[in-house]
């Protein structure tokens, strides 16, 4: 065959190679996918075929593998069975109509209760919630359980780990799961694992990356809880991870980077929904599946203690309960709706459902950073910033360097939702959360103070202003808010 013939057998090959891939395309990618996501996969498939196709063959699926999907409807069954306190939830006349659809909802997506008779104390200051949780494991007797999407030792952090040391001298049990991924892009991995086994402690790392031990599944999923149980009487939750403020990298300290959290500390039967978290995440790294130790609330029923409700969310998970529980709360809304995140990423139903509430005339606010840590969600984040403003939600953006890492949402003066969860895409579908449902008008105000000192540590940013930033800005909003779709 002369080189014409084998040019003219290789061009029609490459073509008809390149067709089959784009109708394969077509007809597979919407299957099982948003809208949005099966067209930005689409998009990236057809401008650049075959690295397009590898990337969705690399990261285009959510699904974890058969064996964690085994065990997260069997760890459902179990959360069913060790979740307690319903008869505690006193709905008189003050407990609003619109919530009970809520928690029925939230019970069937995620297995959780709507627990009574619970306590919470609200930290919102780095060291002072960091100091809070060392004694905390200074009080245990049995056991501690640990769960973070980073945990580093270094100085700030230091108290953390020796508190953890101490226990285990006394006799405690102490379990520790980390992000395997995450920690492993943290400064003093290596030194935050030979101090936890130094000292007794039982670790392990979630969603491994370890092919070779038979560890693997979309390398972009992560456990991004955080998760502190002090012998199922007493446990922490929020978005604060354990290290410094500073996250320990250079490019931070450079530009003088640091973190403002928030982290709540429960009482009550919450704390028994909270622990099977842990339990479900300990089971699905180690095989080992803990027996609960009963929690019994012998402490004398207070008259304005709140109720609450665990919704875990995650990969694990079909139907993205955390995106459908804050959707179906911003649709209830009457009065007011206030929204704390890092990372603002809505898929088309959050946009649509905190527009709408705005349209509807309601006090729509939106709390987040000026200045970023992660450049592509920065950008993403900012291209729906008109839409917001045009639909009347008020924005504010808390003033650099400090990056607003706290991640909460309230309702009216009814309900709060704190947790580990952002509002975008990737905390809705690939990443392992918790959230914690609050109802109590006595939690809300306290919610409210918050919000209030963030506001005064921030500045409303108004359209006319938002609309004069420059071209290559919204250049780069567009095509960041297109690549945030990739899921």
């Amino acid at each position: 065959m002369n080189p014409n013939t084998l040019g003219a057998v290789y061009a029609v090959t490459v073509i008809v190679v390149d067709v089959i891939i784009r109708v394969l395309a077509v007809v597979y990618v919407p299957q099982n996918r948003k809208p949005q996501t099966a067209t930005a996969w689409l998009l990236a498939i057809f401008l650049i075929p075959y690295l397009g196709i590898i990337l969705f063959l690399l990261i285009g699926s959510t699904r974890l593998p058969k064996s964690r999907r085994e065990k997260q409807r069997e760890i459902n069954e179990y959360i069913l069975e060790t979740t307690e306190g319903m008869d505690l939830v006193t709905k008189d006349a003050t407990f609003p109509t619109w919530l009970n659809p809520i928690v029925e909802l939230n019970r069937t997506l995620g297995s959780m209760p709507l627990a009574g008779g619970n306590t919470a104390e609200l930290y919102t200051e780095y060291d002072e919630s960091l100091a809070a949780m060392a004694d905390a494991i200074g009080t245990a007797t049995h056991y501690v359980h640990v769960e973070f999407y980073i945990i580093a030792l270094d100085d700030t952090t230091a108290p953390f780990f020796d508190a953890l040391e101490a226990a285990i001298k006394r006799g405690v049990t102490v379990r520790v799961l980390m992000d395997h991924i995450a920690c492993l892009r943290s400064p003093h991995f290596g030194r935050t694992k030979r101090r936890l086994t130094q000292m007794g402690a039982k670790w392990q790392v979630m969603l491994p990356i370890q092919p070779l031990r038979g560890k693997m599944q979309r390398p972009d999923l992560r456990n991004h809880r955080k998760i502190l149980v002090i012998d199922g009487e007493e446990a922490f939750t929020g978005s604060q991870n354990v290290i410094d403020r500073s996250y320990n990298k250079r490019g931070n300290i450079r530009r003088g980077l640091e973190w403002k959290d928030f982290m709540v500390r429960f009482e009550g039967p919450v704390v028994a929904g909270i622990n099977a978290l842990f339990v479900t995440d300990w089971y699905s790294e180690t095989n080992e599946l803990l027996l609960r130790e009963a929690y019994v609330d012998t402490r004398p029923k207070l008259r304005h203690a709140l109720d609450a409700q665990v919704v875990p969310s995650g990969p694990g998970f079909d139907l993205e309960n955390n995106l459908r529980l804050f959707n179906a709360l911003v649709y209830s809304a009457e009065r007011k709706v206030i929204i704390t995140t890092p990372y603002f990423v809505p898929d088309d139903s959050m946009l649509y459902a905190i527009t709408t509430a705005a349209y509807r005339g309601l006090d729509v606010q939106l709390f987040v950073s000026a200045v970023a840590d992660q450049a592509v969600v920065y950008h993403a984040q900012r291209s729906y910033y008109e839409a917001l403003l045009r639909a009347g939600v008020r924005i504010w953006l808390y003033e650099s360097p400090t990056i607003l890492h706290a991640k909460h949402i309230t309702i009216d003066d009814e309900v709060a939702v704190i947790g580990s969860s952002n509002m975008d895409m990737r905390s809705f579908s690939l990443d392992y959360e918790i959230s914690i449902m609050m109802r109590g008008r006595d939690a809300v105000e306290r919610m409210r103070e918050v919000e209030q000192s963030n506001r005064e540590d921030s500045r409303e940013l108004f359209l006319e202003e938002w609309l004069k930033r420059p071209l290559r800005s919204k250049v780069l909003d567009n095509i960041a808010r297109l690549t945030a779709a990739l899921q």
